[in-house]
């Protein structure tokens, strides 16, 4: 049962929760969200650059292509990101 779900043996419809409680609820899921969305966005993209003929298993080069793309994309990102939170401060 999650947070948003009433409880059936509180006996009442709704189980009350606590402004700090929802905020750390919803900074949970929209972490959640955001590495699932950040994963599929690197798959994709280091996928299609890097794998050429998909087969059984990944050869020398595709392997090494996709570690470069993701440490790539992973290191684009944290300079988009800094640069975002200083921006706002």
């Amino acid at each position: 049962m999650d947070a948003f779900s009433s409880s059936p043996s509180s006996g009442s419809p709704s189980q009350q929760f606590s402004s700090s409680d929802f905020k750390d609820q919803l900074k949970t899921q929209l972490a959640q969200a955001y590495a699932e969305e950040f994963l599929e966005t690197i798959r994709v993209k280091c996928f299609d650059k890097c794998i050429t003929k998909p087969g059984s298993s990944l050869g020398g080069s595709e392997s090494s292509c996709i570690s470069r793309c993701v440490d790539r994309y992973i290191e684009a990102t944290g300079i988009v990101s800094k640069s975002l939170f200083s921006a706002q401060q």
